[in-house]
């Protein structure tokens, strides 16, 4: 695993103490002279919280516009794996808490998962973890079920790349499955509970898969 150097954590704390600034100076002004009774605390620390993750997901998606994670292997050093290091900060040290923790309910979790950059088509919605929301594409009517992770990087001892999650409409993913970078899903496949399907492997229309290593059943 590569070090996460100075100049990435400087730019996160940037843009963080961006989003926190402005979450609290927003909660500040709407909220702040008005008569808020008893709960007057607990209201503003809540307002103050919901803002500054708004401005994060803002934040967190200019900063990807300017400095998109590209596809493939990332060069040390690169401007790539510059992008992909701060990404993986946000991820563990702002998003992680919303992503892992099941606070949120489903339908909400589609909203973050949409703010994040995941592209989601109608009815689609995911009560497990999508860990590279902007490397990751979903049809129409898909469900990922309780704990399936799916993770577009592959981090291999010193080897670092990124490949997008494509699926299809239609398409179910169960319970604790395991859905690695570079994996295709056809309209109406099937993976079974518990499966992982290794990298760039691309699973045919209708399919169905399971097992670990998984491999088509049907």
């Amino acid at each position: 695993m590569r070090s996460i150097t100075g100049p990435q954590v400087a730019v996160f704390f940037l843009l963080f103490s961006l989003s926190i600034a402005l979450g609290v100076a927003t909660t500040w002004l709407g909220l702040g002279k008005l008569p808020l009774g008893d709960f007057r605390g607990v209201v503003l620390v809540v307002a103050g919280v919901v803002l500054i993750y708004l401005y994060a997901f803002a934040i967190y998606r200019l900063f990807l516009h300017f400095m998109p994670l590209p596809e493939g292997e990332l060069a040390e050093g690169s401007r790539g794996e510059f992008a992909a290091q701060v990404n993986i900060l946000f991820y563990l040290l702002l998003f992680n808490s919303l992503i892992r923790t099941h606070f949120l309910p489903v339908p909400l979790m589609r909203l973050v998962y949409q703010a994040l950059g995941t592209r989601m088509g109608a009815n689609t919605y995911s009560a497990g973890v999508i860990l590279d929301p902007p490397l990751t594409e979903l049809g129409a009517n898909c469900i990922i079920g309780h704990d399936a992770v799916l993770f577009s990087h592959a981090i291999e001892g010193h080897h670092f790349a990124l490949a997008r999650i494509k699926a299809g409409d239609n398409v179910t993913i169960g319970a604790t499955a395991v859905i690695m970078s570079g994996v295709t899903i056809g309209d109406g496949a099937i993976v079974s509970a518990g499966a992982v399907v290794l990298k760039d492997t691309v699973i045919g229309a209708h399919e169905i898969w399971g097992g670990v290593p998984a491999k088509r059943l049907k």
